[in-house]
């Protein structure tokens, strides 16, 4: 038991992938998500699918809508201690 080292799980996730991620966790519908922030759908989608940015003003009306931190979406895979190293 002394060699035993605690397994990371990280996984990768883009700016898109977390958008649809809280989108899913909500039970949001893309047209939802479109109708209770004003974002286009066809946007949305786009989006979801890192053809574009997703950008601070529309992560923040996108983070109301989720109701979760911004961050959450513009940041999926900030990793503290690896950040603090460099």
């Amino acid at each position: 038991m002394k060699d035993f080292k605690k397994a990371k799980k990280r996984a990768e996730v883009t700016v898109g992938e977390s958008v649809r991620i809280v989108r899913e966790l909500q039970e949001m519908s893309q047209n939802d998500l479109a109708q209770a922030t004003g974002i286009a759908q066809s946007t949305l989608s786009a989006i979801e699918n890192d053809r574009v940015k997703l950008g601070v003003e529309r992560a923040k009306m996108l983070a109301r809508a989720l109701k979760c931190h911004p961050a959450v979406l513009v940041f999926p895979g900030w990793d503290i201690d690896r950040e603090s190293a460099a």
